[in-house]
């Protein structure tokens, strides 16, 4: 149903408490760092907010994180989903309480939402109140800054960002042109926190009006 949450679902997690060396540095992890944890999902930008979230609740790096081609639906294994994300620390521990505040992030504070009845039109409009090293070093900006995470299907993307840095003092600091590798489109936007919730709620707003209307121009 129009405004719904959409469940993320996590799909496989595992840590490595000692990974091999090579592995380590393909990975290109920090210095010291020896263990990782690994998990995938079937929704890729709750999942990078979610990693975003871990840097800031324990002290981990996000080594790797990319989104799966065509999305979770057109998924090439059951737990394959639509993202993979590889957190690197020092000690096992401190790789599990990373997994542990990413999970959290992902059941409880952070979806998509339905912009039409039939569910078939999604959306992901996520103020962030102060970013962690993760999602800083993707827009470039400072950690602790506020940012609004902005996500649709290509048109809706599109229109909606462009209602959203209208109506707020927002700067947009990365841009997710489409299609992504799931056909979606976006970008991460700053500005004060307010500034943040407002672009957001502009976004979903003209994400849902399209989705009433699709040919009313």
């Amino acid at each position: 149903m129009r405004g719904d949450a959409i469940k993320t679902n996590i799909l496989g997690v595992r840590i490595l408490p000692n990974a091999d060396p090579a592995l380590l540095r393909r990975l290109d992890v920090p210095q010291g760092h020896r263990s990782l944890g690994i998990f995938t999902t079937d929704c890729d930008d709750v999942s990078y907010a979610a990693l975003d979230e871990a840097t800031k609740k324990a002290r981990v790096s996000v080594a790797y994180a990319r989104s799966m081609y065509a999305g979770a639906g057109n998924a090439s294994t059951a737990l394959a989903g639509e993202f993979i994300g590889i957190l690197s620390a020092q000690d096992p521990a401190q790789v599990r309480s990373g997994l542990e505040a990413a999970i959290r992030y992902i059941e409880c504070g952070a979806s998509f939402f339905s912009a039409n009845d039939a569910d078939t039109v999604v959306y992901f409009a996520h103020c962030i109140s102060r970013t962690g090293s993760y999602l800083s070093h993707e827009a470039g900006v400072p950690e602790g800054t506020a940012m609004a995470y902005l996500i649709a299907p290509p048109l809706e993307a599109m229109v909606g960002l462009d209602a959203a840095v209208k109506a707020a003092a927002v700067t947009l600091q990365k841009f997710y042109g489409p299609p992504t590798e799931t056909n979606f489109a976006g970008g991460l936007l700053t500005g004060s926190q307010a500034a943040c919730q407002a672009a957001c709620e502009a976004f979903a707003d003209a994400v849902r009006g399209i989705a009433q209307a699709p040919t009313a121009y």
